[in-house]
């Protein structure tokens, strides 16, 4: 069964936000809970912004000129998201400023799938055939084959190193 690319991605979003929803819930003293969340989240994070950059952002570029700037804009909330993610990847539940960063994380990372969802994943579906966008769903789906799964990755840090020198 092939998949649409905008129905995937809100699908991992979707399990993003439960991942969230989880940590937010877990409260004081959770530590071992909130360590394996957050590292569900880093994962989930990881593979997610890898295939949107690999495969999504550059067909939508490509195909829709007329989102470019939100494209744009989402490598640098990628970027961000990169960051916290490689210095969480770094931490433990006890490090004073885990539960921060996490937050932060999120809060990143809600406005980023809100804005994609209400702003530009629109246009890019009034733009694009369902043919086009089931094609570009498969190249989804083989890049989450091979995406990395953790932000301490090579080929998640180059992503994070090309952004810096982009």
């Amino acid at each position: 069964m092939s998949m649409d690319a905008i129905v995937l991605l809100k699908e991992d979003h979707k399990a993003v936000r439960k991942l969230f929803r989880d940590f937010e819930a877990a409260g004081e003293g959770a530590a071992a809970t909130k360590n394996r969340l957050v590292k569900e989240i880093l994962e989930a994070l990881t593979v997610h912004t890898y295939i949107e950059n690999e495969v999504m952002y550059p067909r939508v570029r490509e195909l829709v000129p007329d989102v470019d700037a939100d494209v744009l804009e989402s490598y640098e909330e990628h970027h961000v998201a990169d960051v916290l993610c490689s210095e969480l990847a770094m931490m433990s539940p006890q490090d004073e400023r885990f539960d921060a960063k996490t937050t932060v994380l999120i809060e990143s990372v809600s406005h980023h799938m809100e804005e994609e969802e209400k702003e530009w994943f629109p246009k890019v579906r009034a733009a694009l055939g369902r043919k086009e966008l089931q094609e570009i769903g498969a190249a989804l789906l083989e890049a989450k084959e091979k995406a990395p799964r953790t932000p301490a990755h090579p080929r998640a840090l180059k992503k994070a190193v090309d952004a810096l020198f982009a």
